[in-house]
Protein backbone atom coordinates (compact mmCIF):
# COMPACT_ATOMS: atom_id res chain seq x y z
CA UNK A 1 0.00 0.00 0.00
CA UNK A 2 1.22 3.54 -0.70
CA UNK A 3 2.63 5.50 2.20
CA UNK A 4 0.40 8.19 3.72
CA UNK A 5 1.40 11.68 2.57
CA UNK A 6 2.28 12.82 6.09
CA UNK A 7 4.58 9.83 6.64
CA UNK A 8 6.28 10.52 3.32
CA UNK A 9 6.68 14.16 4.31
CA UNK A 10 8.23 13.15 7.62
CA UNK A 11 10.75 10.89 5.87
CA UNK A 12 11.67 13.70 3.49
CA UNK A 13 12.10 16.15 6.36
CA UNK A 14 14.37 13.75 8.24
CA UNK A 15 16.48 13.06 5.15
CA UNK A 16 16.88 16.83 4.71
CA UNK A 17 17.66 17.42 8.38
CA UNK A 18 14.53 19.49 8.99
CA UNK A 19 13.22 16.95 11.52
CA UNK A 20 15.13 14.59 13.82
CA UNK A 21 15.22 10.86 13.33
CA UNK A 22 13.75 8.63 16.02
CA UNK A 23 16.70 6.23 15.78
CA UNK A 24 20.03 6.29 13.98
CA UNK A 25 22.34 3.34 13.42
CA UNK A 26 25.91 4.59 12.96
CA UNK A 27 29.10 3.15 11.49
CA UNK A 28 27.87 -0.11 10.01
CA UNK A 29 28.67 -2.07 6.88
CA UNK A 30 25.61 -1.76 4.64
CA UNK A 31 24.70 -5.09 3.04
CA UNK A 32 23.16 -3.45 0.02
CA UNK A 33 21.33 -6.41 -1.51
CA UNK A 34 19.81 -4.28 -4.27
CA UNK A 35 23.28 -3.50 -5.70
CA UNK A 36 25.25 -6.46 -4.36
CA UNK A 37 27.69 -4.22 -2.44
CA UNK A 38 29.14 -4.15 1.05
CA UNK A 39 29.40 -0.45 1.88
CA UNK A 40 31.36 0.51 5.03
CA UNK A 41 30.91 3.53 7.28
CA UNK A 42 27.17 3.68 6.71
CA UNK A 43 24.51 5.35 8.88
CA UNK A 44 20.78 4.64 8.78
CA UNK A 45 18.21 7.18 10.01
CA UNK A 46 14.76 5.90 10.98
CA UNK A 47 11.50 7.78 11.44
CA UNK A 48 8.06 6.36 12.30
CA UNK A 49 9.38 2.85 11.85
CA UNK A 50 10.59 3.54 8.30
CA UNK A 51 14.00 4.25 6.81
CA UNK A 52 14.48 7.92 5.94
CA UNK A 53 18.17 8.06 5.05
CA UNK A 54 21.00 5.62 4.32
CA UNK A 55 24.44 7.09 3.74
CA UNK A 56 27.90 7.96 5.02
CA UNK A 57 26.87 10.47 7.67
CA UNK A 58 23.45 10.91 9.30
CA UNK A 59 24.57 13.50 11.85
CA UNK A 60 22.20 16.04 10.29
CA UNK A 61 19.26 13.85 11.40
CA UNK A 62 20.35 13.64 15.04
CA UNK A 63 19.21 15.81 17.94
CA UNK A 64 19.12 15.24 21.69
CA UNK A 65 15.82 13.36 21.20
CA UNK A 66 17.31 10.84 18.75
CA UNK A 67 18.36 7.42 19.98
CA UNK A 68 21.76 6.50 18.54
CA UNK A 69 23.11 2.96 18.27
CA UNK A 70 26.76 2.48 17.27
CA UNK A 71 26.99 -0.51 14.96
CA UNK A 72 30.74 -0.63 15.58
CA UNK A 73 31.55 -1.87 12.09
CA UNK A 74 29.04 -4.72 12.14
CA UNK A 75 27.01 -5.63 9.09
CA UNK A 76 23.65 -3.93 8.58
CA UNK A 77 21.51 -6.73 7.10
CA UNK A 78 17.89 -6.53 5.93
CA UNK A 79 15.51 -8.53 8.12
CA UNK A 80 15.24 -12.15 6.97
CA UNK A 81 12.13 -13.39 5.17
CA UNK A 82 10.96 -17.01 5.03
CA UNK A 83 9.29 -17.38 1.64
CA UNK A 84 7.41 -20.56 2.54
CA UNK A 85 6.62 -22.06 5.92
CA UNK A 86 3.89 -23.82 7.88
CA UNK A 87 3.57 -22.43 11.39
CA UNK A 88 1.72 -25.55 12.51
CA UNK A 89 4.80 -27.67 11.84
CA UNK A 90 6.53 -25.83 14.66
CA UNK A 91 3.81 -27.18 16.99
CA UNK A 92 3.38 -23.55 18.00
CA UNK A 93 0.74 -20.88 17.71
CA UNK A 94 1.55 -17.96 15.42
CA UNK A 95 2.50 -15.84 18.44
CA UNK A 96 4.82 -18.45 19.89
CA UNK A 97 6.37 -19.09 16.48
CA UNK A 98 7.24 -15.39 16.38
CA UNK A 99 8.68 -15.66 19.89
CA UNK A 100 10.97 -18.43 18.64
CA UNK A 101 12.16 -16.92 15.35
CA UNK A 102 12.30 -13.16 15.92
CA UNK A 103 15.48 -13.29 18.07
CA UNK A 104 17.13 -15.21 15.20
CA UNK A 105 16.51 -12.33 12.79
CA UNK A 106 13.32 -13.37 11.02
CA UNK A 107 11.21 -10.28 10.41
CA UNK A 108 8.91 -11.60 7.68
CA UNK A 109 7.22 -14.89 6.79
CA UNK A 110 4.89 -16.20 4.10
CA UNK A 111 2.74 -18.84 5.79
CA UNK A 112 0.42 -21.44 4.30
CA UNK A 113 -1.98 -22.64 7.03
CA UNK A 114 -3.19 -25.65 5.13
CA UNK A 115 -2.53 -27.92 8.11
CA UNK A 116 -5.22 -26.32 10.25
CA UNK A 117 -7.39 -25.96 7.15
CA UNK A 118 -7.47 -29.76 6.85
CA UNK A 119 -8.87 -29.95 10.37
CA UNK A 120 -11.21 -26.94 10.57
CA UNK A 121 -11.54 -25.49 7.07
CA UNK A 122 -11.71 -21.75 6.41
CA UNK A 123 -12.49 -20.85 10.02
CA UNK A 124 -9.15 -22.39 11.00
CA UNK A 125 -7.38 -20.31 8.35
CA UNK A 126 -9.15 -17.17 9.61
CA UNK A 127 -8.11 -17.99 13.17
CA UNK A 128 -4.44 -18.02 12.15
CA UNK A 129 -4.72 -15.06 9.76
CA UNK A 130 -6.23 -12.90 12.48
CA UNK A 131 -3.47 -13.85 14.90
CA UNK A 132 -0.83 -13.20 12.24
CA UNK A 133 -2.16 -9.67 11.70
CA UNK A 134 -1.49 -8.83 15.36
CA UNK A 135 2.21 -9.71 15.30
CA UNK A 136 5.10 -7.22 15.38
CA UNK A 137 6.73 -8.88 12.36
CA UNK A 138 5.33 -9.10 8.83
CA UNK A 139 3.30 -12.26 8.30
CA UNK A 140 1.65 -12.74 4.93
CA UNK A 141 -0.89 -15.53 4.57
CA UNK A 142 -1.56 -17.77 1.59
CA UNK A 143 -5.00 -19.31 1.06
CA UNK A 144 -4.67 -23.12 1.16
CA UNK A 145 -5.28 -24.43 -2.34
CA UNK A 146 -5.65 -28.18 -1.91
CA UNK A 147 -7.73 -29.21 1.08
CA UNK A 148 -7.82 -32.19 0.98
CA UNK A 149 -4.50 -32.47 -0.81
CA UNK A 150 -5.81 -35.32 -2.98
CA UNK A 151 -9.58 -35.79 -2.56
CA UNK A 152 -9.70 -39.16 -4.30
CA UNK A 153 -7.00 -40.61 -2.05
CA UNK A 154 -7.75 -39.22 1.43
CA UNK A 155 -10.48 -37.74 3.61
CA UNK A 156 -9.63 -34.65 5.62
CA UNK A 157 -11.56 -33.10 8.48
CA UNK A 158 -12.67 -30.21 6.27
CA UNK A 159 -12.25 -28.78 2.79
CA UNK A 160 -11.46 -25.48 1.17
CA UNK A 161 -13.88 -24.78 -1.65
CA UNK A 162 -13.52 -22.46 -4.61
CA UNK A 163 -15.93 -20.09 -2.83
CA UNK A 164 -13.60 -20.12 0.19
CA UNK A 165 -10.63 -19.19 -2.01
CA UNK A 166 -12.63 -16.41 -3.67
CA UNK A 167 -13.49 -14.99 -0.25
CA UNK A 168 -10.13 -15.34 1.47
CA UNK A 169 -7.98 -14.12 -1.43
CA UNK A 170 -9.42 -10.65 -0.70
CA UNK A 171 -8.38 -10.57 2.96
CA UNK A 172 -5.96 -7.78 3.81
CA UNK A 173 -2.96 -9.91 4.82
CA UNK A 174 -3.43 -12.61 2.18
CA UNK A 175 -0.61 -12.55 -0.35
CA UNK A 176 -1.46 -15.45 -2.62
CA UNK A 177 -2.61 -19.02 -3.14
CA UNK A 178 -0.90 -21.69 -1.06
CA UNK A 179 1.17 -24.47 -2.54
CA UNK A 180 -0.63 -26.15 -5.43
CA UNK A 181 -0.05 -29.75 -4.33
CA UNK A 182 -2.45 -31.38 -6.76
CA UNK A 183 0.10 -31.35 -9.56
CA UNK A 184 -1.58 -34.27 -11.31
CA UNK A 185 -4.83 -32.30 -11.26
CA UNK A 186 -3.17 -29.25 -12.78
CA UNK A 187 -1.57 -31.34 -15.53
CA UNK A 188 -4.96 -32.95 -16.20
CA UNK A 189 -6.72 -29.58 -16.36
CA UNK A 190 -8.80 -30.08 -13.22
CA UNK A 191 -11.49 -27.34 -13.29
CA UNK A 192 -11.30 -26.53 -9.55
CA UNK A 193 -7.52 -26.15 -9.60
CA UNK A 194 -7.63 -23.95 -12.69
CA UNK A 195 -10.41 -21.84 -11.20
CA UNK A 196 -8.48 -21.29 -7.95
CA UNK A 197 -5.44 -20.13 -9.89
CA UNK A 198 -7.50 -17.85 -12.12
CA UNK A 199 -9.11 -16.32 -9.00
CA UNK A 200 -5.62 -15.62 -7.65
CA UNK A 201 -4.43 -14.08 -10.90
CA UNK A 202 -7.46 -11.79 -11.02
CA UNK A 203 -6.62 -10.63 -7.50
CA UNK A 204 -3.06 -9.84 -8.63
CA UNK A 205 -1.51 -12.26 -6.16
CA UNK A 206 1.06 -15.05 -6.25
CA UNK A 207 0.38 -18.74 -6.97
CA UNK A 208 2.74 -20.95 -4.98
CA UNK A 209 3.75 -24.37 -6.23
CA UNK A 210 4.43 -27.89 -5.02
CA UNK A 211 5.62 -30.27 -7.74
CA UNK A 212 6.93 -33.30 -5.87
CA UNK A 213 7.30 -35.67 -8.82
CA UNK A 214 10.72 -36.56 -10.21
CA UNK A 215 9.22 -36.54 -13.71
CA UNK A 216 10.46 -33.41 -15.48
CA UNK A 217 8.82 -34.28 -18.78
CA UNK A 218 5.52 -33.04 -20.23
CA UNK A 219 3.69 -33.30 -16.89
CA UNK A 220 6.08 -30.82 -15.30
CA UNK A 221 5.84 -28.40 -18.21
CA UNK A 222 2.05 -28.65 -18.11
CA UNK A 223 2.16 -27.84 -14.40
CA UNK A 224 4.24 -24.70 -14.98
CA UNK A 225 1.93 -23.67 -17.81
CA UNK A 226 -0.95 -23.96 -15.35
CA UNK A 227 0.35 -21.06 -13.29
CA UNK A 228 2.38 -21.99 -10.17
CA UNK A 229 5.22 -19.49 -9.82
CA UNK A 230 7.55 -21.06 -7.27
CA UNK A 231 8.39 -24.50 -5.94
CA UNK A 232 10.06 -25.81 -2.78
CA UNK A 233 9.86 -29.55 -3.57
CA UNK A 234 13.10 -29.84 -5.53
CA UNK A 235 15.59 -32.36 -4.14
CA UNK A 236 18.12 -32.59 -7.03
CA UNK A 237 20.34 -30.24 -8.99
CA UNK A 238 18.25 -30.73 -12.12
CA UNK A 239 15.12 -29.75 -10.19
CA UNK A 240 16.51 -26.31 -9.41
CA UNK A 241 17.84 -25.81 -12.93
CA UNK A 242 14.63 -26.67 -14.76
CA UNK A 243 12.42 -24.62 -12.45
CA UNK A 244 14.43 -21.44 -12.94
CA UNK A 245 14.77 -21.98 -16.69
CA UNK A 246 11.00 -22.36 -16.95
CA UNK A 247 10.40 -19.05 -15.18
CA UNK A 248 9.69 -20.30 -11.67
CA UNK A 249 11.39 -19.25 -8.46
CA UNK A 250 13.33 -22.20 -7.07
CA UNK A 251 12.81 -22.34 -3.31
CA UNK A 252 15.64 -24.28 -1.69
CA UNK A 253 14.37 -25.92 1.48
CA UNK A 254 16.29 -26.55 4.69
CA UNK A 255 13.96 -27.58 7.48
CA UNK A 256 14.28 -29.78 10.53
CA UNK A 257 14.12 -32.90 8.39
CA UNK A 258 14.16 -31.88 4.69
CA UNK A 259 17.72 -30.98 3.69
CA UNK A 260 17.50 -29.98 0.04
CA UNK A 261 19.80 -26.95 -0.16
CA UNK A 262 23.16 -28.65 -0.69
CA UNK A 263 21.97 -30.75 -3.62
CA UNK A 264 20.60 -27.74 -5.51
CA UNK A 265 23.09 -24.96 -4.72
CA UNK A 266 25.54 -26.11 -7.42
CA UNK A 267 23.10 -24.59 -9.92
CA UNK A 268 24.56 -21.30 -8.68
CA UNK A 269 28.01 -22.24 -7.36
CA UNK A 270 29.02 -24.61 -10.16
CA UNK A 271 26.79 -23.88 -13.16
CA UNK A 272 26.85 -20.13 -12.63
CA UNK A 273 23.10 -19.55 -12.77
CA UNK A 274 21.85 -16.15 -11.65
CA UNK A 275 20.92 -16.38 -7.97
CA UNK A 276 18.17 -13.78 -8.24
CA UNK A 277 15.55 -16.46 -9.05
CA UNK A 278 16.43 -18.57 -6.00
CA UNK A 279 14.88 -18.30 -2.55
CA UNK A 280 15.81 -19.95 0.75
CA UNK A 281 12.93 -21.28 2.83
CA UNK A 282 12.20 -23.63 5.74
CA UNK A 283 8.82 -25.25 4.92
CA UNK A 284 8.62 -27.33 8.12
CA UNK A 285 10.63 -26.76 11.30
CA UNK A 286 9.71 -28.09 14.71
CA UNK A 287 9.95 -26.10 17.94
CA UNK A 288 13.25 -27.60 19.06
CA UNK A 289 14.99 -26.53 15.87
CA UNK A 290 13.53 -23.02 16.02
CA UNK A 291 14.35 -22.36 19.65
CA UNK A 292 17.74 -24.06 19.84
CA UNK A 293 19.22 -23.93 16.34
CA UNK A 294 17.56 -21.07 14.53
CA UNK A 295 15.34 -20.35 11.59
CA UNK A 296 16.37 -18.44 8.46
CA UNK A 297 19.75 -17.64 10.05
CA UNK A 298 20.34 -21.40 10.31
CA UNK A 299 19.77 -21.74 6.55
CA UNK A 300 22.15 -18.88 5.80
CA UNK A 301 24.90 -20.50 7.84
CA UNK A 302 24.30 -23.80 6.05
CA UNK A 303 24.14 -22.31 2.55
CA UNK A 304 27.32 -20.28 3.07
CA UNK A 305 29.09 -23.35 4.47
CA UNK A 306 28.09 -25.15 1.25
CA UNK A 307 29.97 -22.56 -0.80
CA UNK A 308 27.36 -19.89 -1.52
CA UNK A 309 28.72 -16.33 -1.41
CA UNK A 310 27.37 -14.46 1.64
CA UNK A 311 25.84 -11.67 -0.45
CA UNK A 312 23.92 -14.17 -2.57
CA UNK A 313 22.76 -16.04 0.52
CA UNK A 314 21.43 -12.85 2.09
CA UNK A 315 19.72 -11.83 -1.16
CA UNK A 316 18.00 -15.23 -1.30
CA UNK A 317 16.56 -14.63 2.18
CA UNK A 318 15.61 -10.95 1.79
CA UNK A 319 15.29 -9.19 -1.56
CA UNK A 320 14.44 -12.27 -3.63
CA UNK A 321 11.35 -13.34 -1.65
CA UNK A 322 10.29 -9.71 -1.30
CA UNK A 323 10.42 -9.21 -5.08
CA UNK A 324 8.73 -12.53 -5.79
CA UNK A 325 5.78 -11.72 -3.55
CA UNK A 326 5.56 -8.09 -4.65
CA UNK A 327 6.45 -6.49 -1.31
CA UNK A 328 9.88 -5.04 -2.09
CA UNK A 329 8.50 -1.51 -1.76
CA UNK A 330 7.96 -2.37 1.90
CA UNK A 331 10.68 -4.84 2.91
CA UNK A 332 13.63 -6.86 1.63
CA UNK A 333 16.28 -4.16 1.49
CA UNK A 334 17.74 -1.35 3.54
CA UNK A 335 16.57 1.67 1.54
CA UNK A 336 14.47 4.81 2.07
CA UNK A 337 10.73 4.29 2.51
CA UNK A 338 11.06 0.64 3.54
CA UNK A 339 10.24 -0.63 6.99
CA UNK A 340 13.27 -0.46 9.24
CA UNK A 341 13.74 -4.23 9.52
CA UNK A 342 17.48 -4.37 10.15
CA UNK A 343 19.86 -6.83 11.77
CA UNK A 344 23.29 -6.16 13.24
CA UNK A 345 25.52 -9.14 12.43
CA UNK A 346 29.20 -9.42 13.32
CA UNK A 347 30.12 -12.29 10.97
CA UNK A 348 28.05 -13.19 7.91
CA UNK A 349 29.54 -16.69 7.69
CA UNK A 350 28.66 -17.40 11.32
CA UNK A 351 25.36 -15.59 10.92
CA UNK A 352 23.84 -14.58 14.28
CA UNK A 353 21.82 -11.41 14.77
CA UNK A 354 23.10 -9.41 17.73
CA UNK A 355 20.36 -6.81 17.35
CA UNK A 356 17.01 -7.16 15.55
CA UNK A 357 15.02 -4.10 14.52
CA UNK A 358 11.45 -4.62 13.30
CA UNK A 359 9.57 -1.60 11.98
CA UNK A 360 12.19 0.54 13.71
CA UNK A 361 11.66 -1.10 17.08
CA UNK A 362 14.55 -2.79 18.89
CA UNK A 363 12.77 -6.12 19.17
CA UNK A 364 15.53 -8.55 20.16
CA UNK A 365 19.12 -8.40 21.33
CA UNK A 366 21.67 -11.20 21.71
CA UNK A 367 19.03 -13.86 21.23
CA UNK A 368 16.57 -12.39 23.75
CA UNK A 369 13.20 -10.86 22.94
CA UNK A 370 12.84 -7.26 24.13
CA UNK A 371 9.19 -6.62 23.29
CA UNK A 372 5.86 -8.00 24.40
CA UNK A 373 3.80 -10.22 22.13
CA UNK A 374 0.00 -10.24 21.94
CA UNK A 375 -2.02 -12.40 24.30
CA UNK A 376 -4.41 -14.59 22.33
CA UNK A 377 -7.44 -16.54 23.52
CA UNK A 378 -8.51 -19.54 21.45
CA UNK A 379 -12.13 -20.67 21.00
CA UNK A 380 -13.29 -23.96 22.47
CA UNK A 381 -13.87 -25.52 19.04
CA UNK A 382 -10.17 -25.15 18.24
CA UNK A 383 -9.21 -27.44 21.13
CA UNK A 384 -11.74 -30.21 20.46
CA UNK A 385 -10.59 -32.11 17.39
CA UNK A 386 -9.90 -35.73 18.42
CA UNK A 387 -12.97 -37.84 17.76
CA UNK A 388 -12.30 -41.59 17.89
CA UNK A 389 -15.22 -43.98 17.49
CA UNK A 390 -14.08 -46.06 20.45
CA UNK A 391 -11.09 -46.69 22.70
CA UNK A 392 -8.54 -48.74 20.80
CA UNK A 393 -7.11 -52.13 21.72
CA UNK A 394 -4.28 -54.32 20.46
CA UNK A 395 -6.73 -56.11 18.17
CA UNK A 396 -7.12 -52.93 16.13
CA UNK A 397 -3.45 -53.14 15.15
CA UNK A 398 -3.08 -56.83 14.28
CA UNK A 399 -2.06 -57.38 10.66
CA UNK A 400 -3.60 -60.64 9.42
CA UNK A 401 -3.90 -62.54 6.17
CA UNK A 402 -6.19 -65.32 4.97
CA UNK A 403 -3.48 -66.63 2.63
CA UNK A 404 -2.23 -70.13 3.39
CA UNK A 405 1.44 -69.30 3.09
CA UNK A 406 4.50 -69.22 5.31
CA UNK A 407 5.64 -65.98 3.70
CA UNK A 408 3.82 -63.20 1.89
CA UNK A 409 5.03 -60.45 -0.43
CA UNK A 410 4.27 -57.00 0.99
CA UNK A 411 4.31 -53.43 -0.29
CA UNK A 412 6.32 -51.49 2.28
CA UNK A 413 6.96 -47.76 2.72
CA UNK A 414 10.71 -47.13 2.76
CA UNK A 415 11.70 -43.82 4.32
CA UNK A 416 14.61 -41.70 3.10
CA UNK A 417 16.42 -39.80 5.83
CA UNK A 418 16.28 -36.00 5.46
CA UNK A 419 14.02 -36.14 2.43
CA UNK A 420 10.27 -35.97 1.94
CA UNK A 421 9.89 -38.71 -0.73
CA UNK A 422 9.61 -42.39 0.21
CA UNK A 423 10.39 -45.62 -1.63
CA UNK A 424 8.02 -48.43 -2.58
CA UNK A 425 9.69 -51.60 -1.29
CA UNK A 426 8.72 -55.21 -2.02
CA UNK A 427 9.58 -57.37 0.98
CA UNK A 428 8.84 -60.94 2.04
CA UNK A 429 7.32 -61.22 5.53
CA UNK A 430 6.76 -64.43 7.51
CA UNK A 431 3.30 -65.53 8.60
CA UNK A 432 2.34 -67.52 11.70
CA UNK A 433 -1.23 -68.55 12.49
CA UNK A 434 -2.51 -66.04 9.93
CA UNK A 435 -0.65 -63.07 11.42
CA UNK A 436 2.37 -61.28 9.98
CA UNK A 437 5.59 -61.66 11.97
CA UNK A 438 7.68 -58.51 11.70
CA UNK A 439 11.43 -58.98 11.38
CA UNK A 440 13.90 -56.52 12.90
CA UNK A 441 13.88 -53.20 11.04
CA UNK A 442 10.25 -53.44 10.00
CA UNK A 443 7.43 -51.68 11.87
CA UNK A 444 3.68 -51.49 11.60
CA UNK A 445 2.07 -48.27 10.50
CA UNK A 446 -1.54 -47.44 11.28
CA UNK A 447 -3.73 -44.54 10.27
CA UNK A 448 -6.62 -43.95 12.66
CA UNK A 449 -9.45 -41.72 11.42
CA UNK A 450 -9.95 -38.95 14.00
CA UNK A 451 -12.24 -36.34 12.46
CA UNK A 452 -15.66 -37.90 11.87
CA UNK A 453 -15.77 -40.97 14.15
CA UNK A 454 -15.93 -43.36 11.21
CA UNK A 455 -13.71 -45.81 13.05
CA UNK A 456 -11.60 -46.45 9.97
CA UNK A 457 -8.15 -47.87 10.72
CA UNK A 458 -5.77 -48.61 7.85
CA UNK A 459 -2.68 -50.72 8.45
CA UNK A 460 0.61 -50.87 6.58
CA UNK A 461 4.31 -51.50 6.99
CA UNK A 462 7.26 -49.11 7.11
CA UNK A 463 11.03 -49.61 7.07
CA UNK A 464 13.81 -47.20 8.01
CA UNK A 465 12.99 -46.07 11.53
CA UNK A 466 14.97 -48.93 13.12
CA UNK A 467 12.55 -49.36 16.02
CA UNK A 468 13.34 -51.99 18.63
CA UNK A 469 10.82 -54.43 20.10
CA UNK A 470 8.11 -53.20 22.43
CA UNK A 471 7.53 -49.58 21.41
CA UNK A 472 5.13 -47.27 19.60
CA UNK A 473 4.88 -43.63 18.55
CA UNK A 474 1.60 -41.86 17.77
CA UNK A 475 1.01 -38.42 16.25
CA UNK A 476 -1.97 -36.30 15.23
CA UNK A 477 0.45 -34.31 13.07
CA UNK A 478 -0.03 -36.27 9.86
CA UNK A 479 0.19 -34.11 6.74
CA UNK A 480 -2.13 -33.14 5.32
CA UNK A 481 -5.26 -34.93 6.46
CA UNK A 482 -4.01 -34.96 10.07
CA UNK A 483 -5.65 -38.15 11.14
CA UNK A 484 -3.74 -40.07 13.80
CA UNK A 485 -0.63 -41.96 12.71
CA UNK A 486 0.82 -44.75 14.84
CA UNK A 487 4.03 -46.68 14.17
CA UNK A 488 5.29 -49.46 16.36
CA UNK A 489 6.53 -52.96 17.01
CA UNK A 490 4.00 -53.76 19.75
CA UNK A 491 0.24 -53.84 19.13
CA UNK A 492 -0.39 -53.19 22.82
CA UNK A 493 1.88 -50.14 22.87
CA UNK A 494 0.29 -48.83 19.65
CA UNK A 495 -3.13 -48.94 21.33
CA UNK A 496 -1.77 -47.26 24.45
CA UNK A 497 -0.18 -44.47 22.40
CA UNK A 498 -3.34 -43.82 20.37
CA UNK A 499 -5.57 -43.72 23.44
CA UNK A 500 -3.16 -41.33 25.17
CA UNK A 501 -3.50 -38.79 22.37
CA UNK A 502 -7.28 -39.11 22.45
CA UNK A 503 -7.06 -38.29 26.16
CA UNK A 504 -4.74 -35.28 25.77
CA UNK A 505 -6.53 -33.73 22.78
CA UNK A 506 -3.79 -34.50 20.28
CA UNK A 507 -0.03 -34.27 19.99
CA UNK A 508 2.81 -36.77 19.80
CA UNK A 509 3.60 -39.56 22.26
CA UNK A 510 6.18 -42.33 22.62
CA UNK A 511 5.32 -45.52 24.50
CA UNK A 512 7.89 -48.17 25.39
CA UNK A 513 6.98 -51.40 27.15
CA UNK A 514 3.65 -49.94 28.22
CA UNK A 515 5.01 -46.66 29.63
CA UNK A 516 4.80 -43.16 28.19
CA UNK A 517 8.38 -41.91 27.81
CA UNK A 518 7.77 -38.87 25.60
CA UNK A 519 4.80 -36.54 25.20
CA UNK A 520 3.97 -33.15 23.69
CA UNK A 521 0.33 -32.07 23.93
CA UNK A 522 -0.97 -30.22 20.86
CA UNK A 523 -4.48 -29.22 21.81
CA UNK A 524 -5.20 -26.70 19.02
CA UNK A 525 -6.42 -28.88 16.18
CA UNK A 526 -4.11 -31.65 17.32
CA UNK A 527 -1.37 -29.55 15.70
CA UNK A 528 -0.31 -26.70 17.98
CA UNK A 529 0.36 -26.19 21.66
CA UNK A 530 -0.97 -23.35 23.78
CA UNK A 531 2.31 -23.26 25.73
CA UNK A 532 5.31 -21.00 25.22
CA UNK A 533 7.85 -21.85 22.56
CA UNK A 534 10.63 -22.86 24.97
CA UNK A 535 8.30 -25.22 26.87
CA UNK A 536 7.08 -26.81 23.64
CA UNK A 537 10.67 -27.25 22.47
CA UNK A 538 11.50 -29.17 25.65
CA UNK A 539 8.47 -31.40 25.32
CA UNK A 540 9.13 -31.97 21.62
CA UNK A 541 12.63 -33.06 22.57
CA UNK A 542 11.14 -35.84 24.72
CA UNK A 543 9.68 -37.25 21.51
CA UNK A 544 13.10 -37.29 19.84
CA UNK A 545 14.63 -38.83 22.96
CA UNK A 546 11.84 -41.39 22.93
CA UNK A 547 12.60 -42.30 19.32
CA UNK A 548 16.26 -42.78 20.23
CA UNK A 549 15.35 -44.88 23.27
CA UNK A 550 13.31 -47.02 20.88
CA UNK A 551 16.27 -47.64 18.59
CA UNK A 552 15.70 -44.90 15.99
CA UNK A 553 18.78 -42.82 15.21
CA UNK A 554 17.74 -40.95 12.07
CA UNK A 555 17.49 -37.14 12.04
CA UNK A 556 14.17 -35.72 13.26
CA UNK A 557 12.14 -38.91 12.79
CA UNK A 558 8.95 -37.31 14.10
CA UNK A 559 8.86 -35.04 11.06
CA UNK A 560 9.62 -37.92 8.72
CA UNK A 561 6.75 -39.80 10.34
CA UNK A 562 4.42 -36.84 9.87
CA UNK A 563 4.59 -37.16 6.06
CA UNK A 564 3.70 -40.86 5.86
CA UNK A 565 0.06 -40.03 5.09
CA UNK A 566 0.67 -37.35 2.41
CA UNK A 567 -0.47 -38.70 -0.98
CA UNK A 568 1.04 -35.89 -3.07
CA UNK A 569 4.69 -36.84 -2.54
CA UNK A 570 5.95 -40.10 -4.12
CA UNK A 571 6.20 -42.99 -3.82
CA UNK A 572 4.08 -44.74 -1.19
CA UNK A 573 1.79 -43.34 1.55
CA UNK A 574 -0.94 -44.57 3.91
CA UNK A 575 -4.26 -42.70 4.08
CA UNK A 576 -7.75 -43.54 5.31
CA UNK A 577 -8.37 -44.98 1.82
CA UNK A 578 -5.48 -47.43 2.09
CA UNK A 579 -1.92 -47.74 0.81
CA UNK A 580 -1.46 -45.11 -1.90
CA UNK A 581 0.88 -45.47 -4.87
CA UNK A 582 1.32 -41.75 -5.55
CA UNK A 583 2.81 -42.03 -9.05
CA UNK A 584 0.13 -44.46 -10.21
CA UNK A 585 -2.64 -42.62 -8.31
CA UNK A 586 -4.09 -45.86 -7.03
CA UNK A 587 -4.52 -47.98 -3.91
CA UNK A 588 -2.20 -50.95 -3.50
CA UNK A 589 -2.78 -53.88 -1.16
CA UNK A 590 -0.36 -54.20 1.73
CA UNK A 591 -0.12 -57.94 1.06
CA UNK A 592 0.30 -58.74 -2.64
CA UNK A 593 0.21 -62.51 -2.29
CA UNK A 594 2.40 -65.49 -1.35
CA UNK A 595 6.11 -64.74 -1.51
CA UNK A 596 7.87 -66.28 -4.51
Amino acid sequence: MPLPIQLTANLIDVAMGRKPADLVLRNGIWVCVQSGEFIPDTDVAIKDGRIAYVGPDASHTITKDTRVVNAEGKYLVPGLIDGHTHVESGMLTVTEFVRAVLPHGTTGMVIDPHEIANVFGLKGVKLMADEAARQPIHIWVEVPSCVPSSPALETAGAEITLADVEEAIQWDNVIGLGEMMNYTGVAAGDPKMLAEMETTRRAGKVISGHYASLDLGPAFHAYVAGGPEDDHEGTRLEDAVVRVRQGMWAMLRYSSAWHDVAAQLPAITKLGMDARRFILCTDDSHAGTLVNDGHMDRILRHAIAEGLAPMLAVQMATLNPAEHFGVSREVGMIAPGRWADILLVKDLKDFHAELVLVRGQQAAENGKLRIDLPKVEYPAWATQSIHLKHALSRNDFRLRTALKANQVSCNVIGIIENQAPTKLLKLAVSVKDGELQLPAGLAKLALVERHAKTGVIQLGLVRGFGLSEGCAIASTVAHDCHHMLVIGTSDEDMATAANKLAETGGGQVVVKNGKVIGLVELTIGGLMSTERADAVAKKANTILEGFRASGCIINNPNMTMSLLALPVIPELRLTDKGLVDVAQVKIRPVIEGPAA
